[in-house]
């Protein structure tokens, strides 16, 4: 094995612990004689590997889900140049390839030479490991199960140039990070360090399930398409009674437009003077978004609303 963390454009992992400990564990295996501290850290790594298989609902060889995710998760010069446009021309799809050859090692390496030098058996459950089938706590079984394919068709890659496609296949339909795994998100957080954070679980509503509409769907769908397409596209005022779908025609969008890059943000009304915090972070991204702001009012003393308006008028900057 060459060393496994000169990579280039995927340097710090999420679980990057977990990373090292493995490659610490494939070199003592190489070496034959793996010490205490050699034993400790595989056991590090399994338990690591376990904990995330269960936050994530990962089963089968969760070693190569973990390596998969990160391939998902990790924002850096070439996914985030990838995600929602796919292939990009240049000299950064050497660095790519160079880094997926690392990763194809570290897919490769045979668990049973682990179990043979340290004389045990856990990577061969590691390797076949039967989840629980319960829900996972940060994913919906979708994105699980993309995740899940991925480290297959990795598995089964024969060479860097493979990864390299199979991988920018990935950014392109779904995005890469949590902007790119999941479809809505809220606000966390206050001023400076207000940031979104996903919502793993949301309704699956689509137009065709809201009857009675028609002339409401074509209206929103046709300046949905415009804005999606980066075309000029309103903002938009839902109004009605309680009960007559305007939440679910939103979320229903975000269900039919998320393969084209449609995000959603929902915000509530005490975080107006969050919002200009909220889109430095995501204006620069391949992405569009909707800011959700649903049953919004205002008293006469309450003047949230003028933060909304400064971001509507706009300013200087674009």
């Amino acid at each position: 094995m060459t060393d496994g963390n000169r990579r280039t454009l995927y340097r710090v992992l999420e679980r990057q612990d977990i990373y090292d400990g493995m490659v610490r564990v494939m070199a003592a295996a190489e070496r034959g004689n793996p010490d205490e501290g050699d034993r400790e850290c595989l056991y590090g790594v399994v338990n690591g590997l376990v904990e995330l298989a269960g936050s994530h609902g990962f089963s089968g060889n969760i070693w190569h889900s973990y390596l998969a995710y990160e391939l998902a998760s990790h924002e850096n010069a070439f996914s985030m140049a990838c995600e929602v446009r796919g292939k990009v021309p240049g000299s950064i799809n050497a660095f790519a390839c160079h880094d997926f050859g690392i990763f194809k090692q570290m897919f490769d390496y045979p668990p049973e030479r682990i179990d043979e030098a340290f004389h045990t058996d856990l990577m061969r459950i590691v390797a076949d490991y039967d989840g629980s089938g319960e829900n996972s706590k940060i994913f919906n079984s979708r994105i699980r199960d993309r995740i899940e394919a991925l480290s297959v068709h990795l598995a089964a890659a024969g060479s860097p140039q493979e990864y390299l496609d199979i991988v920018t296949g990935l950014y392109k339909d779904c995005g890469v990070g949590r902007l790119g795994l999941h479809k809505a998100f809220r606000i966390e957080g206050k001023g400076a360090g207000a940031r979104i954070g996903p919502i793993p679980n949301i309704a699956h509503i689509y137009l065709k399930d809201l009857v009675g509409y028609e002339r409401q769907k074509a209206k929103l769908t046709a300046n949905t398409e415009a804005f999606v397409e980066g075309r000029s596209a309103n903002n938009c005022l839902l109004y009605g009674d309680s009960g007559t779908g305007k939440s679910s025609s939103i979320k229903a969008l975000m269900n039919e437009y998320y393969d084209r890059g449609l995000r959603m943000i929902e915000v509530y009304k005490h975080q107006l003077e969050e919002l200009p915090f909220i889109i430095a972070q995501i204006k620069d991204r391949n992405y569009k978004f909707i800011l959700l702001m649903d049953d919004l009012s205002f008293e006469d003393f309450e003047i949230e609303y003028k933060y909304l308006k400064a971001i509507i008028e706009g300013g200087l900057e674009k």
